[in-house]
């Protein structure tokens, strides 16, 4: 039944219809805008352009004109910015921190969240931190803030206790600071890094190979292949709710993860 139903896609294959799976050459678009030049802009740069200029837009005019009794809009503004201010930065840090850290967590949830959600945008079909780009930029960022909240809270102390942690013997350290140093300073960025990069890869080419499934079995092979394009376009549907879903964790996992390493880093014993 197998053979029968390969050779029988070959033939239409050979007819000319023909299936394009998606390929990892679509996160390497050619440029639209500046071929050749540094300033080269790619469709992906345009996706994250958009994706930024919304996210302003939304802000400015959600928080322009701030009223007691807040509207509709205003009041959706106000919910995703007492999610990150209450669910995550002040249940990690603490009313005083959690303010005082609150725009970075705010920037990082959002820009997260609005790049993930580009994928499954219809015209966009593809998330800003879908390239390596953003997803770097932001763990550097987060980085960058839990060095400078170690060493705000301890100058002299923060490097000593990130390496060195209290009650090890002596002769252990010559084990224990390297790998610390690792899981601190180059496995944290890294990993935040390529959590959200790899997830952004693996959903965009789960929706690609639904959608072109679909359009293959139905529009190319036609026939009673079209039940099983119908088959595919269901699941096509259901992994967009899901990458939905995923857009949202992903922002929350990097914007608390964020929270926890600024956490480490402003506790008592740095």
């Amino acid at each position: 039944m197998s053979t029968q139903a390969a050779t029988l896609i070959t033939n239409f294959a050979s007819a000319g219809a023909e299936f394009h799976p998606p390929s990892i050459d679509e996160f390497f678009p050619d440029a639209v805008l500046f071929e050749g030049t540094v300033f080269a802009i790619t469709r992906i740069n345009l996706v994250q352009m958009l994706a930024t200029a919304v996210l302003v837009i939304l802000f400015v005019v959600g928080t322009r004109r701030m009223k007691v009794v807040p509207g509709r809009f205003q009041s959706i503004v106000e919910m995703g910015l007492d999610f990150v201010r209450v669910n995550i930065a002040e249940d990690l840090l603490g009313r005083k921190d959690g303010r005082r850290f609150l725009p970075i967590l705010t920037t990082i949830f959002f820009m997260v969240l609005f790049m993930n959600i580009t994928g499954v945008i219809p015209g966009l079909n593809i998330a800003g931190t879908s390239v390596i780009a953003v997803p770097l930029l932001l763990a550097i960022v987060a980085y960058v803030t839990f060095i400078y909240a170690g060493i705000k809270k301890s100058p002299g102390k923060f490097f000593r206790n990130a390496l060195m942690p209290s009650g090890v013997p002596w002769p252990l350290y010559i084990i224990i600071i390297p790998l610390e140093f690792l899981s601190t300073f180059i496995i944290r960025p890294i990993t935040l890094t390529l959590r959200l990069l790899m997830n952004m890869i693996v959903g965009h080419l789960m929706l690609v190979l639904f959608f072109a499934a679909t359009q293959f079995f139905v529009f190319g092979l036609g026939g009673w292949w079209t039940a099983l394009g119908a088959g595919t376009l269901a699941f096509g549907f259901a992994f967009t709710l899901f990458e939905i879903l995923v857009a949202f964790l992903q922002a929350y996992v990097f914007a608390i993860l964020t929270a926890v390493y600024i956490q480490l880093a402003v506790a008592e014993e740095h």
